[in-house]
This record gives structure tokens, sequence and C-alpha cells, in this order.
């Protein structure tokens, strides 16, 4: 007869053969599976270290590369813009580039009339009433209003301003009446003037700029930069530097635009020495023979560089 104390043997014999499989499985297992898994980390050890190694060989390229087009300069560009005026233009975050871009110019031959720095306040939406009131208040004799924009968009009637006040001009404006009016915007600090006056008209101007902005205003931010462009483009000959064409890059929205990119040239790595040195080529052919090209690394560049002429 089956009683309870018979249930309970039973019972306590399931439970103690399962420990039992337990004990003698984990140690059955246990040497395999430790090695498994030190496999495992050892090979991961080794794939991050051959990462890390790559990363730091791609390092190593980019910072030769980088001598190399330092190095190189001279003999690319040694008086490709001799005797040229140009004027920089540098964007809120195209800061980081210019000095570099300039030291090419120099190296090329050109005279730097003078740099002006856009301040964010200037694409800032907000501003477009006081920058059109304010165009209209900085209007020199030989700078008159007459040529300006004849709309409410403060930013267009601004920099159509601006452009006219840096590109040599006919009739000529007088330096007095330039920096007038470009003391006027820094007066309101909507630019940054180097020196506090630039030296005299410019032939060509060249835009620099980064990364595009990402706050909640970036797109309309980066439509201001592009009216600010196409403003400067209209007045006279422009090449445009950039960092990447992403979305909202400056570069992008100039090769995406049927009509600005016959007109103003580009480069999508003046982050690089390398597209300091190739923005200097591109202001070459676009002074010398008007052929606006698309250099660089990204999306609408047609080459890394010009193509010398045969």
């Amino acid at each position: 007869m089956i009683n309870f104390r018979y249930h309970v043997v039973s019972l306590t014999a399931v439970f103690l053969a399962l420990a039992i499989g337990l004990v003698v499985g984990t140690a059955a297992l246990n040497g395999p599976a430790v090695d498994a898994l030190d496999g495992q980390v050892q090979k991961l050890s080794k794939d991050n270290s051959q990462l890390r190694e790559s990363v730091g060989q791609l390092q190593d390229e980019v910072n030769s590369q980088e001598d190399f087009a330092v190095g190189a300069a001279p003999m690319l560009l040694g008086g490709k813009l001799t005797g040229r005026r140009v004027a920089l233009v540098v964007l809120p975050t195209g800061g980081d580039y210019a000095e570099q871009l300039r030291t090419m110019l120099a190296t090329a031959g050109a005279t730097v009339t003078g740099r002006v720095d856009v301040r964010e306040s200037f694409t800032d939406p907000d501003n477009s009433v006081n920058l059109l009131d304010l165009a209209h208040r900085a209007v020199q004799t030989s700078l008159p209003a007459a040529g300006l924009p004849s709309n409410a968009d403060g930013v267009e009637t601004s920099a159509a301003l601006l452009a006219t006040a840096l590109y040599d001009r006919t009739p000529p404006a007088t330096d007095s009446d330039r920096n007038a009016v470009l003391a006027a915007y820094a007066a309101a600090n909507y630019i940054t003037i180097e020196d506090d006056k630039v030296a005299g008209p410019a032939e060509a101007v060249v835009i620099v700029g980064g990364l595009p902005p990402t706050d909640d205003r970036a797109d309309e931010k980066n439509t201001s930069t592009v009216t600010l462009v196409a403003q400067f483009d209209a007045a006279g000959k422009l090449a445009v530097g950039g960092n990447g064409v992403g979305d909202g890059n400056v570069v992008a929205a100039i090769r995406g635009d049927a009509a600005l990119s016959k007109t103003i040239a580009t480069v999508d790595n003046v982050n690089t020495a390398q597209g300091s040195v190739v923005t200097c080529l591109a202001l070459t052919d676009l002074l010398a023979t008007n052929k606006v090209g698309h250099y660089g690394l990204g999306a609408g560049a047609t080459s890394i560089l010009p193509t010398p002429a045969q």
C-alpha cells in the first residue's frame, strides 16, 4: 500500500537526483564553457586592437596627406593669383578654416583685401526687419540704395549692400564709404571686421563655411545663408568653401540649385589643407577663364581638384 511516507521518499529521491545531475553537469561542462568564453574574449580583444591600429594608421595617412598639401602648395599655387584682390567672408561656423585658406591665398600671390566674419545674428530670422532698416540707413553716396533689392527681406537687402561694398564696382565706391557701410553692421553686431576695415575693393570673394547649425531654427538660418550667398554671387565672382555636403550645408545647397551651381565655384573640404589649396586653384580658374568647378570628396563634386589646362 502506497502511503504518505512513500511519496515523501520518492520526491526526496527525485530532487536528490536533480541536484546530483546539476552538480555533475556543471562540473562536466564548466571547462569547455569557460574555454569557449575565454576564446571569444581573446578574439574580441584582438579585433579591438586591430581596429585601433587601423584607425591610427588612417589618422597617420590623413596627417601625411595634410603635410603633403602644405609642402606642395608653393609648387601648385606659386604666382597663380599674383595681383588678384580677394576678400574673405567667413560664416559663423567657418572661422576655424579661414586662416589656413588665407595662408594659401598668400602663397598663390593674392592680396586679401579684408576679412569679414558674419555673426549668427545676421542669419537669425528674428532680425530680418532690423537688417532691412539698417540697410537703408547704412547706404552711402558712392554706395547708393538704388541697386538694392526692393522687398521686405532684410537678409537679402543687407547681404546685397555688403556685397556691393566689398566688390569692385562701376562707378567705384570710395574707401571711406565702403568702410562706413561695414562699420554700421559691425556696430550693430551683425559682422566683425578684421582690423576694423578692408583695404579696398575685391575682384572676387571667397565665402568660408563649416557645418550647418543644428538648433530648432536651423532650416531658417540655412535658408538665410543661401540668400546671403546668392547676393554675393549676383554682385561678382564667388567661390564657396565648406565642410562636407550634409543636410543644410551651404555647399550642398549651391550644388543642388540649378542657377547657383553654374556661377559659384565650390569646394567641400576647405576644412583641410588640401581643400584650401583646391579653393585657390578653383578661384584661379574662375578669375582667368570664368570656369566654375565643384571639387572635393562629397556628392556633386566633379573631381578632387581642377584639371590643368591643356
